[in-house]
């Protein structure tokens, strides 16, 4: 379902062509089980949830009235034909909306961002490329850098409430399904509760294993589910209430208002609950196309869920007393088991979409420098995407079996749920009124009118959610509070570092002065020194010679970053610079990754290798790179394409099996006999690390440049002595000067995360044994 390079689906222009149509189709037909499974199982729990003080006639139609049109405002009118529109890349959600924003207006808090990263073909992505003179409200807000940090608050807050939705869907979803053998079996509510708990349990514990082994079978059980509700409901309709399809029209809503007064304004709570998952259909976005989810939801889920909430209140009008159980109980007996499987089955697919997704936005949370480095795994070698997060997973399986066995009651947890993903609609409407202002370039006028609509309607269904906050709305709230402190703290700690960073860089005029050799010892080998920066050399480096005054002949620094978009392509993600004059050996590579990147370079190694060799052929082709001006100080980079490398690489490229020690090479390898015994112990311990060795060797070239060939033979002579890492250990500390709030921020807020995370040479993919430690203290 998701492409395998990370780029979305191309958009053909002949969007009406009949291949562009099947594909859609297919596309739309795969989005039942990943993007509607949380949608459709809300006949489950809603009647139930928002019918408990007025059981008459009159409250049931006007019920079914507010859910028609609230299906119709929210999910039809609002996502489907507005907010679908405004993808980033194909992707969607609220990171998609918050970094359209931060590529066309100064709103990005990331650190070391470069005006490179505005070349990248992803960068450009929009309605238009015209340059349009900034209104004064972008340049308000670009002036204002607490008005950007809250910004990026309301951001992360509504990812906080996803984050929440990942433990409250299981709950509810498993919780209200499994209900219905309270029906038929006569089970009692513990025999119902360890049920809903041994599947909650088995969900999580096979999430390891990844949805890809499973997700065939998603979209037909979403399917029959929707078939099975439609004509459950359409029956219904004609045996028991013809009459409920007068309550289309909106006069009904009125009625039950009028009727019903503060208890009817205190049951939207319930209401709500018809479109919680709507936000599924704009956050999942990059896994299908618009078109495809748009058909889904206008010809499938709609009808089907219209005439399902319709038939359950035709239901319900002649049987009041059944509204505690109203969706088991207006199932014809003769098909009830086959309809309980069904649903406890959709209940599990919806619960599965939701967990994986809560996956995704912690990762992209990581990508902003909002959240601590976690263990990520891939969960299919075939489809891009599909990623695992155990802390987070036994986490989220914790907290909705505290949620299952402390409430063991659908209406509560619905009350949480409903206030978790109004907030997260709440902060769509917000996000998309500036898109439509910065990105769409439309009229203010215009974006007020969407603004003000979209957000008294859910402002009423939110202020209804919040009055049931003692009654089980409080989870989301303090679940949201815990997750931003996290979120914050680490983000603050993580700016303080590279504020510091960049105020203590080492000047390149000093370090030039040295001389080629610096001052120092030039050993063979390859030195990869790893920073945070984007320019300049890092602090770590001149803290390394000074207390040994030795480093490698070839030195690189390496910056690894995340850019404001999905994805970077491979032929982009690779920036080469030089620092200094050529005999200086010094480089600087910069690699990119997109929000949505997986960071899986299994190669990285031998692709820096085959990029700098390219750059220093390219610098001789076209000396402007790198001009007489810019020599003493940071080259110009240049983006060197890793896909098309096999092919022009202007190296030889040989591969062998690793078996022991290489007794043939070509050329000398300096490393002792200590170390190569070190390695072939490390790779014998360690069997899986063995890897294919590529070696390098210069083409017969006699029009070559001799300096060009020298520094090429250099780093091929530095490759073969071997490649060293080196990584700042730091010890972050508030300054003696600073408050009390940020010294405890700091010292025992950042400090625990910092050692509790994924290091950063794990992060990185960084071999343990090629790996140097740099120890620093950082007062910031």
């Amino acid at each position: 379902m998701e492409p395998e390079s990370g780029i979305p689906v191309p958009r053909s222009p002949s969007q009406l062509s009949w291949v562009n149509l099947s594909k859609n189709l297919i596309l739309a037909f795969q989005s039942f089980g990943v993007v509607y499974g949380d949608l459709s199982t809300s006949p489950l729990y809603v009647y139930t949830s928002t019918l408990q003080k007025h059981k008459n006639e009159a409250a049931i139609f006007g019920a079914f009235s507010l859910i028609f049109w609230t299906l119709t405002l929210i999910p039809l009118l609002k996502y489907v034909f507005i907010v679908l529109s405004a993808d980033d890349n194909g992707e969607g959600g609220t990171f998609a909306l918050y970094s359209l924003l931060c590529r066309h207006a100064k709103f990005s808090l990331l650190p070391n961002q470069q005006a490179a990263d505005e070349e990248l073909s992803a960068y450009k992505y929009g309605p238009s490329s015209q340059v349009v003179a900034p209104s004064p409200l972008k340049r308000f807000l670009e002036k204002h850098k607490r008005l950007r940090t809250a910004l990026l608050l309301v951001v992360l807050f509504g990812a906080c409430m996803v984050i929440g939705d990942g433990v409250l869907t299981p709950a509810i979803s498993v919780l209200s399904s499994v209900s219905g053998l309270n029906t038929e079996a006569k089970l009692n509510k513990g025999e119902l509760l360890l049920i809903a708990c041994v599947i909650l349990v088995g969900l999580f514990a096979l999430q390891h294993c990844g949805t890809h082994r499973v997700s065939f079978m998603f979209a037909p059980i979403v399917t029959i589910w929707l078939v099975s509700i439609f004509s459950i409901g359409l029956y219904n309709t004609i045996h028991w209430n013809p009459k409920i399809v007068r309550a289309f029209s909106p006069h009904y809503i009125i009625k039950f208002f009028s009727e019903t007064g503060k208890d009817g304004w205190i049951s939207l709570g319930g209401i709500l609950l018809s479109i919680t998952g709507t936000e599924a259909m704009f956050a999942d976005l990059g896994h299908f196309t618009a078109l495809s989810i748009r058909l889904a939801f206008a010809f499938v889920v709609y009808p089907c869920l219209v005439v399902q909430y319709m038939g359950q209140a035709a239901f319900l009008s002649k049987h009041q007393d059944a509204i505690s159980k109203s969706f088991y109980a207006s199932i014809p007996e003769a098909v009830f088991w086959p309809v309980f499987v069904i649903a406890t089955l959709a209940a599990i697919v919806g619960s599965q979409a939701i967990i994986t997704a809560t996956f995704s936005i912690i990762k992209q949370c990581h990508a902003l420098g909002c959240f601590p480095r976690v263990k990520v795994v891939h969960t299919s070698k075939h489809i891009y995407g599909q990623i695992y997060i155990p802390e987070i997973n036994w986490i989220l399986m914790i907290l909705t079996l505290a949620i299952t066995v402390g409430f063991q009651d659908t209406t509560m947890i619905g009350n949480a749920y409903g206030l978790a993903c109004m907030t997260v609609m709440f902060i769509t409407t917000f996000l998309m009124a500036l898109v439509i202002i910065f990105v769409w370039q439309k009229n203010v006028f215009l974006a007020a009118v969407f603004f003000f609509f979209f957000w008294f309607i859910e402002g009423v269904y939110l202020s209804a959610a919040f009055i049931k906050v003692p009654q089980g709305g409080w989870v989301p709230l303090v679940l949201s509070f815990f997750f931003m402190v996290v979120m914050y703290v680490w983000h603050y700690g993580t700016r303080k570092k590279y504020s510091f960073d960049l105020h203590n860089k080492v000047s390149l005029k000093w370090l030039l002065g040295l001389g080629p050799s610096l001052g120092i010892v030039r050993v063979p080998g390859i030195g990869l020194i790893y920073s945070e920066l984007a320019t300049g050399v890092p602090a770590i480096f001149s803290h390394f010679v000074t207390n040994l005054p030795a480093f490698h002949k070839v030195l690189v620094f390496v910056c690894v970053k995340s850019v404001p978009v999905p994805y970077v392509s491979p032929e982009e993600r690779f920036l080469i610079g030089r620092i200094g004059p050529r005999p200086y050996r010094m480089y600087r590579c910069i690699v990119r990754y997109g929000y949505k990147d997986i960071q899986r370079d299994e190669d990285f190694e031998n692709q820096l290798i085959q990029s700098i060799a390219e750059f220093i052929l390219m610098e001789a082709v076209e000396p402007q790179i790198s001009t007489s001006e810019s020599s003493s100080l940071d080259g110009r980079m240049a983006v060197i394409s890793t896909r098309t490398l096999q092919s022009t690489s202007s190296l030889i490229v040989s591969e062998q099996d690793v078996v022991g020690v290489s007794s043939h090479n070509s050329i000398q390898s300096s490393k002792s006999l200590t170390l190569q015994s070190l390695r072939s112990v490390y790779d014998d311990e360690n069997p899986q690390l063995r890897k294919r060795h590529v070696r390098f060797q210069l083409p017969p070239s006699p029009g070559m440049d001799p300096t060009v060939r020298e520094e090429l033979m250099d780093l091929i002579q530095a490759k073969e002595a071997g490649v060293a890492y080196i990584l700042g250990h730091s010890y972050v500390k508030a300054r003696r000067s600073s408050s009390f709030l940020k010294k405890i921020v700091i010292d025992i807020g950042y400090s625990f995360l910092r050692k509790n995370c994924r290091g950063p040479a794990v992060a990185l993919n960084i071999p343990h044994i090629s790996l140097i430690e740099v120890g620093m203290i950082y007062y910031v």
